[in-house]
């Protein structure tokens, strides 16, 4: 029987002797909850954990791309796209993409995520000439335009290795990819090659097609053990664990009650021993549930699930509206 671990996070600074601390940040755990596929959860002592599973889970997670991943982080969405579900459009010329950095820096992100394909459900896919064309440009653009006191690492969001690795070129210290680094099989010896940190999202069939009914026997432990599996995978081929990142992929392949499930259960992730990174900004589910149909208008529900993954302990948050999360993080951090 497989058990997987979640630890039942608490903050504040009254807490009992026997208390662990969550990966070097500030949120602890004195029990946890043992899941199963065959019996009902079952609440434990953390204490009563194997070693194995304590260091998973309190070990403290090594910066990555600089990112101190002690404390919360905000990636910004940077989509040099025409046709991103949210924001396509806004940032095509380079002075637009440009100029959004810098407020975004500005504003408080920590990272920059730029992509040049769309990714939304229904999306087809673009050439890797046309990819590059529309990224390695403003990766270029954008390390040149900020100086040492404002620079923050840039992430590439591709699924190709092609893209990857003009982006990396150009300046990109990070990769984001959408298919867990399963869509290109040359993305990962690259990665590896490299030793550039990457996020592995997990996500259920193509763009194109993946909201097209998704089924799963256990939404949570499956994608859990495909994250898993490509853990294994790229450790395997020579990238370490620690440059490693995790997303359950919200809204790929998944429906309500998938995202829903994963969200309000998204610390088991920490048992993977890797930094945990969420993408929920302006998604249709918030749309859904918050009763607001334009995606633009979604800030308040986009932040409202943002804040609730970081008292899980998620270490970023990949967002669209960085100022006004970062002053929700920012008030989060000085109550909590």
């Amino acid at each position: 029987m497989t058990a997987y671990v979640r630890p039942l996070l608490r903050s504040g600074v009254l807490r009992p002797d026997d208390a662990l601390c969550l990966a070097g940040g500030d949120l602890w755990f004195s029990d946890v909850a043992l899941l199963s596929r065959d019996r009902a959860p079952r609440i434990v002592s953390a204490c009563a954990l194997d070693p194995h599973w304590q260091a998973r889970l309190t070990t403290p997670r090594a910066h990555v791309a600089g990112l101190d991943l002690n404390r919360p982080n905000i990636m910004g969405i940077l989509n040099v796209t025409p046709d991103s579900f949210s924001d396509g459009g806004q940032h095509n010329s380079l002075q637009d993409a440009l100029r959004a950095a810098k407020a975004m820096v500005d504003a408080g992100a920590n990272i920059i995520d730029i992509g040049g394909e769309s990714t939304r459900p229904g999306a087809e896919p673009v050439s890797v000439e046309q990819e590059i064309a529309r990224t390695a440009p403003v990766i270029a653009a954008v390390i040149a335009a900020l100086d040492a006191t404002d620079m923050v690492p840039i992430s590439i969001d591709t699924r190709k290795a092609a893209v990857a690795r003009a982006a990396l070129h150009h300046g990109a210290t990070m990769v984001n990819d959408v298919s867990g680094l399963t869509y290109d099989d040359a993305l990962a010896p690259l990665c590896a090659d490299t030793q550039v940190p990457v996020c592995v999202m997990h996500a259920r069939g193509i763009p194109a097609t993946m909201q097209t009914d998704p089924h799963y026997d256990n939404v949570l432990l499956d994608v859990y053990d495909a994250l898993d599996q490509q853990i294994t995978h790229l450790i395997a081929m020579g990238l370490p664990r620690h440059r490693i990142i995790v997303d359950p992929g919200i809204g790929f392949g998944k429906t309500q009650p998938h995202n829903l499930t994963l969200l309000q259960n998204i610390s088991l992730f920490h048992s993977l021993g890797c930094a945990i990174l969420l993408g929920v900004s302006r998604k249709r589910f918030i749309g859904d549930i918050g009763q607001v149909p334009v995606a633009r208008d979604r800030v308040a529900g986009s932040i409202a699930v943002g804040l609730s993954a970081l008292a899980q302990g998620v270490q970023l948050l990949r967002v669209h509206d960085v100022a006004e999360t970062a002053q929700a993080v920012r008030l989060w951090r000085a109550v909590t």
